[in-house]
């Protein structure tokens, strides 16, 4: 193990309560991958406002001669990402996987693990709100006659739509992946990646992004303001979630322990 390696994953340990645990391989392997994998998400979710917003720019300059083509691009861009998205969930299972079938025995969850275990209700109100009010703030757009901005409300409508279907996606492979782990701290450390996992699928950077970007018109309007709060109510929300909320090892515990 690189030593690299080792001391991230010893720090993983003690910022999860597991000081005392030794750092292994498995737990080297699979951090690595995670690490990788918010990395590229990272510049997927860069790349598609990239291409979105160049798209809602070229609908711009070719309205009234093609109205169809920027959409088709844009619905391009979503199915893109959506695939990308599955690839990179994907490969951190596989790599997940690679690394269980080397142990010498392998240990299951007591229990099964659904969504209110791993993520946690006040999560999942969160998400469900952060999208409810995005989606409602475009859609009462659509009937302002500043046709750029009726284009920009398509764009977030869409944007949403590909970013509601991603969070789903990959939840469920969370959510369904078995277990790797060969004894009690394995396990523990396996059910911690998962609700780590599954909180950072749910942080909504999408869906702020994307009104306050292209929520804009010929003049400044109330839309514009609401977008900017929608970011800074649902940042200090969240906030408030993550101080209030049991943190991610005392989670991965509880869910264990329930039977």
């Amino acid at each position: 193990m690189r030593q690299a390696d080792h001391t991230e994953a010893r720090q993983w340990l003690a910022k999860h309560g597991l000081a005392g645990a030794e750092p292994t391989l498995l737990l080297a392997a699979r951090l690595a991958v995670r690490r990788r994998a918010k990395l590229v998400d990272s510049l997927l979710l860069a790349a598609f406002l990239i291409g979105a917003a160049l798209t809602h720019a070229f609908g711009g300059i070719a309205e009234g001669t093609s109205s169809r083509l920027p959409l088709l691009v844009l619905a391009a861009l979503v199915v893109g990402l959506l695939v990308a998205q599955w690839l990179v969930g994907w490969w951190v299972r596989r790599v997940d996987r690679r690394a269980g079938a080397q142990l010498s025995r392998r240990v299951a969850h007591p229990v099964e693990l659904g969504w209110p275990a791993v993520l946690g209700r006040p999560y999942a109100v969160f998400t469900v709100a952060t999208f409810t009010a995005a989606l409602l703030l475009a859609v009462s757009v659509l009937p302002v006659s500043d046709s750029g901005l009726r284009r920009g409300a398509i764009v977030v409508l869409i944007g949403l739509a590909g970013a509601g279907a991603g969070v789903i996606m990959q939840l469920r492979q969370v959510l369904a992946s078995p277990a790797v782990a060969e004894d009690e701290v394995s396990l523990t450390t396996d059910v911690i990646m998962r609700v780590e996992d599954a909180r950072a699928l749910v942080t909504p950077s999408l869906v702020w992004t994307l009104p306050a970007i292209f929520l804009y018109g010929e003049s400044l309007g109330w839309w514009n303001a609401v977008s900017l709060a929608l970011v800074v109510a649902g940042a200090i929300a969240l906030s408030l979630i993550q101080i209030r909320t049991a943190g991610v090892g005392t989670t991965a515990r509880r869910a264990m322990a329930t039977r």
